[in-house]
């Protein structure tokens, strides 16, 4: 059984994966293979029997004799080898090894440890030199050097998943897509679904404008997203977009609109809702423009020298 699992091991081309988890029939022709050896031992074991009870008193006699001298003979020499390490002493001969130490009667021998127990504490010791110089002297990569790469491996290996998995997302999770080819999806959708309520430019018909600063619903890649996910207010808002688009789809149109923002539509709508300004955003993106002595507008656009103030 073994055997045939590192046979197929070494013959299966599974790549860097287990051969049994990247295939799993193996599991099945190691099945077989697992249930023809039972079957062997027990057709073996019968043929024996039958065999055994053809014989004669005197032949079954010298069977089990046999058979107990060479049961008594197998791994012969570990045998010997072993109790020879182990220096036990018969019961006559305890008096050698008998130590000095007597409390009330009872004497101590001075039996060799184990050799298991020995080669143990051996290989410990080896291990602690080499453990220290490969950590110590010459410097082997601490703990916090193996979490970080370690870190490292899964954070490539999180943005992989992410890749090819692109819709195990959600409004918690979604990112703002930057690639031109995200951006460009994105329009596609938008041209499709959303240019009758919106028009083409975003500058807003039935639905808002989308180029302004002002949101009803909460700007931001998750805010938008969720709002096309879920639908707009109760009763007079955008219907959900969840049964229509995958969540790919809808991160790719949530990008782009808000890659519209500060643009100049045609035919720009009135805004509506309120100023939104995110609150993770960092204190130099953040422009503000001076209405009067009462009102301010502010955006994330990036300026050079910290906060702008527009008089």
């Amino acid at each position: 059984m073994i055997l045939a699992f590192f046979l197929l091991e070494i013959t299966v081309d599974s790549g860097e994966e287990w051969a049994i988890l990247k295939y799993p029939i193996i599991w099945a022709v190691l099945g077989m293979v697992f249930f023809f050896a039972i079957a062997m031992e027990i057709i073996a074991a019968a043929l024996q029997r039958i065999l055994y009870n053809g014989l004669s008193e005197e032949a079954k006699s010298r069977y089990v004799a046999a058979e107990t001298l060479r049961e008594q003979k197998r791994f012969g020499w570990f045998k010997r080898k072993y109790t020879e390490m182990l220096g036990a002493k018969p019961i006559e001969s305890e008096q050698e090894i008998v130590l000095d130490h007597n409390y009330d009667g009872i004497r101590e021998l001075d039996n060799k440890l184990p050799p298991w127990w020995t080669s143990l504490f051996y290989i410990t010791i080896v291990f602690a030199v080499v453990y220290f110089v490969y950590y110590e002297v010459f410097d082997g990569p601490t703990q916090i050097d193996e979490y970080e790469t370690e870190v490292a491996i899964a954070d490539k290996q999180i943005a992989e998943f992410k890749k090819n998995n692109k819709d195990l997302i959600d409004a918690e999770t979604v990112e703002l897509l930057t690639e031109p080819s995200d951006l460009a999806a994105g329009k596609a959708v938008f041209t499709a679904n959303c240019v009758a309520c919106h028009k083409d430019d975003g500058g807003g018909g039935i639905g808002p404008n989308l180029t302004d600063d002002y949101w009803i619903l909460g700007g931001g890649i998750k805010n938008v997203f969720h709002t096309i996910s879920e639908g707009g207010r109760a009763g007079k808002g955008m219907i959900p977009w969840k049964t229509d688009l995958k969540p790919s789809e809808i991160a790719q149109v949530a990008s782009y609109v808000l890659s519209l923002h500060g643009t100049k539509p045609a035919e720009p709508k009135a805004p509506e809702g309120e100023i939104w300004v995110d609150a993770n955003a960092p204190v130099d993106n953040l422009q503000v423009k001076q209405i009067d002595s009462t009102q301010a507008e502010a955006n994330n656009d990036t300026v050079s020298d910290g906060i702008e103030l527009d008089k």
